[in-house]
């Protein structure tokens, strides 16, 4: 991807640098913990911007919550968009939001970089909720579902968050795929997607031209990030120039890697820096099964990562 915005004087801006915005626990692999980290390992440079500051993630229990004021949260967008290292930025991925005053400033930055930088790709991660309901204030979810989400190039909410953006129960992956192509953005990634098998958890990528479906089995209980971590090495690995199918098989297969790791160590949270290697090169095999395509509607092919 090339951009009009020149980086700062003497310098020669990183390919495929990602500006990561989402929260930031002090102890912990979820929101920019994980995102930041898998995106580094893959090689590529990272603009972290802590949406909230946690002392851990809320599933440990109640803690210290720090959120920006608005203003200031504000004018630190509009300087990044704007800055001598906007030149730098190649994708933006959005995750968990500490306000509703948070979403325009995002939904500005992206469109003034996207003026800048025409081949800027926006992901976002509507992070909402779970089969609990959801996580975070109504007017946090409306907002991003109202400014974030039309204007991503990429989502990637998991099964809940599709069903609550689409305001109707989702039975199985037909009505997955009718609600992702409802959404707006031109790729949609739908986690905790319906498998061939109780047993079994899927991935669901869905374009204006088919929906592969990457499956592998699933866990009784995992660590909060998983979804953090999917769509991070799903943008990373797009950008590296990866087709669809090899970014969702390469990302499913390194997330069910370390949730295999993690269970072993009998952690608590992602252990991402014991297995850098497993994000880089998954050592499972995830084959992608292709379950609509526009040519062939009725037909189902399997694909592999070469």
């Amino acid at each position: 991807m090339s951009g009009t915005v020149e980086a700062a004087a003497g310098r020669t801006p990183p390919a495929g640098a990602v500006a990561v915005i989402s929260s930031h626990v002090a102890r912990g692999a979820v929101g920019n913990r994980a995102a930041v980290f898998a995106i580094e390992t893959l090689g590529h440079p990272v603009i972290a911007v802590p949406t909230v500051i946690l002392p851990w993630h809320p599933g440990h229990g109640a803690a210290t919550r720090i959120v920006h004021d608005p203003a200031l949260f504000a004018g630190f967008m509009s300087d990044l968009a704007g800055g001598p290292f906007a030149g730098e930025i190649d994708a933006v991925l959005s995750g968990y939001i500490g306000s509703p005053d948070q979403v325009p400033a995002i939904a500005d930055a992206v469109a003034f970089l996207r003026r800048r930088r025409p081949g800027l790709v926006f992901a976002c991660d509507p992070v909402i909720g779970d089969a609990n309901g959801l996580y975070v204030p109504d007017e946090v979810a409306r907002a991003i579902a109202g400014h974030l989400v039309p204007a991503a190039d990429i989502a990637t909410p998991n099964r809940f968050e599709l069903a609550w953006l689409a305001g109707r129960p989702l039975k199985d992956n037909a009505d997955l795929i009718a609600a992702a192509r409802a959404l707006g953005p031109k790729k949609v990634l739908v986690t905790s997607a319906f498998a061939g098998a109780t047993d079994r958890t899927g991935n669901l990528l869905v374009t204006a031209d088919g929906a592969l479906l990457a499956e592998h089995p699933a866990f009784a209980r995992v660590p909060n990030g998983t979804g953090d971590l999917t769509a991070a090495l799903l943008v990373a690995h797009l950008l590296d120039g990866r087709s669809e199918a090899e970014a969702l098989m390469l990302a499913t297969a390194s997330v069910y890697d370390v949730l295999q790791s993690t269970r072993a160590r009998r952690a608590d949270e992602l252990t991402l820096a014991a297995d850098a290697d497993l994000l880089r090169t998954p050592k499972s095999k995830v084959n992608a099964t292709v379950i609509e395509e526009k040519s062939r509607p009725a037909e189902t092919e399997r694909v592999a990562v070469k």
